[in-house]
């Protein structure tokens, strides 16, 4: 898991960032907007993606940054017995994984916009806890690395197919039977299309919240859907 930074072009004050978690078995991914980043705010956030994930939550590993290395939520995962981890300080390769989906999963949609009032955090999280998860968990496809394999003095990577986080939740052993047919009766009922659709109204409201002097001047990033 990380933190997204919402500071725009200045980094003083009180603004919002992106609380990102995201599983290295099945990919699935969850994202919460917190205003500040204080360790409650921080760990609340937190709580509410593991309460609504697929399944069972075993381990986090985080940076080292004091919103997570505290005894607020160290004590949360050992009453929970949740594996506690952290990167190597200096290494950021070791949270490759989360810092991928950083960019497709916050940064290329909303950009380096300076979000700082409760009201853009609120529109965020209306985002983050519907369409936008729903369909990067139920519909975006993506290869996951198996192996690497040293050829000469090349590395050679070699990738599985191209499956949905959900597809992978499907097939984990020990799923539960209800869970999964609930899942795969909702991807059956929504819409795609529609859901491109909201996304994009979403978030145009979103960007409509932006503190425009402390936002960088480039164009907006362009999303397709």
């Amino acid at each position: 898991m990380d933190l997204v930074s919402h500071s725009g072009n200045a980094a003083s004050g009180e603004f919002a960032y992106s609380l990102n978690l995201t599983d290295l078995h099945t990919t699935w991914t969850e994202t919460r907007a917190v205003l500040g980043k204080g360790e409650a705010a921080v760990a609340q956030a937190f709580q509410d993606i593991q309460a609504t994930l697929p399944f069972r939550l075993l381990g986090i590993d985080s940076d080292n940054g004091s919103e997570f290395i505290h005894w607020h939520l160290g004590r949360w995962c050992a009453q929970r017995q949740i594996q506690f981890t952290r990167s190597r300080p200096y290494k950021k390769d070791d949270n490759a994984p989360i810092e991928q989906k950083n960019w497709t999963h916050v940064r290329k949609l909303l950009g380096w916009d300076r979000y700082d009032t409760p009201q853009a955090g609120e529109a965020m999280n209306d985002l983050y806890r519907n369409e936008l998860g729903l369909w990067m968990n139920l519909f975006q496809p993506s290869v996951k690395l198996l192996r690497k394999i040293r050829v000469g003095s090349r590395l050679r990577r070699q990738y599985g197919p191209a499956e949905t986080p959900l597809d992978r939740v499907l097939a984990s052993p020990g799923m539960d039977p209800e869970r999964a047919a609930a899942l795969e009766a909702l991807r059956h009922r929504l819409d795609p299309f529609e859901l491109a659709r909201i996304i994009d109204r979403k978030l145009d409201r979103i960007f409509a919240l932006a503190n425009r002097r402390l936002s960088p001047n480039p164009p907006r990033p362009s999303v397709t859907f």
